[in-house]
């Protein structure tokens, strides 16, 4: 049976491997979605940089959280965090499921969901679904919900909690470093090239020299954390 969750409610899971999917419809305009994850410590707060798992870094280093990446179904186009609850690290209190979408706003993103899954039942139906709708529409990314421990097992929280400025601000949050970093170096339009005077007539017009402008920089981890480069 597949509980159905409102916001702010919660079930307890009895799934030791749990897939995480978050499902939206394609269609024309609507951005591409992410899901990605962030293990928190004690404090709320990720312990390094290497808690936060996504697109550039799909797997985390215990090994027990992981991407599976994206796929086309009937019903749309999923991307997939699956957890081994009994093997994440003691110290890791929750588990926060994220969705974001390039910095274009979630009002975009139809029929938007997470289905959690049993890992280990083939073809099961979902332990619990969310339905997830944007308090604004300008959210670029949201907090889907969290997989949390509670005595000696863990539940699901429907949570759907947005943010204007992206997975970079929501990552900013929760205490994942993001350095601006020194824009790229930006090449220098060579000189005109010399060309010969005719001996009569007019002149040959010259070449003129296209001007190039700063590009826009993208945002990176510092060098001892993984690369966060926005897509």
């Amino acid at each position: 049976m597949t509980h159905a969750m409102l916001k702010g409610s919660n079930v307890p899971l009895e799934a030791e491997t749990v897939r995480a999917v978050l499902r939206w419809a394609p269609g024309q305009a609507v951005p591409d979605v992410d899901v990605s994850a962030l293990l928190l410590g004690p404090d709320g707060r990720v312990r390094s940089d290497e808690d936060f798992v996504f697109y550039n870094q799909p797997r985390h280093p215990s090994g027990k959280v992981w991407r599976l990446g994206k796929k086309r179904i009937t019903e749309g186009l999923t991307d997939t965090i699956q957890t081994d609850l009994p093997g994440v690290e003691p110290d890791v209190g929750r588990i926060l499921l994220v969705a974001s979408a390039d910095g274009v706003t979630f009002d975009r993103v139809p029929a938007l969901c997470i289905l959690l899954y049993d890992a280990a039942v083939a073809d099961a139906e979902p332990l619990a679904r969310f339905e997830i709708k944007p308090e604004t529409g300008a959210e670029t990314a949201l907090i889907c919900g969290e997989l949390y421990r509670r005595g000696e097992g863990w539940k699901f929280r429907a949570l759907g909690e947005g943010y204007s400025n992206g997975l970079k601000g929501l990552a900013t949050d929760f205490g994942i470093s993001v350095d601006e970093g020194e824009p790229p170096a930006v090449p220098q339009p060579l000189p005109p090239a010399v060309v010969p005077q005719p001996a009569y007539g007019y002149p040959q017009p010259q070449p003129v020299p296209v001007p190039v402008g700063p590009l826009a920089s993208d945002f990176r981890l510092p060098p001892q954390g993984p690369q966060f480069i926005g897509r």
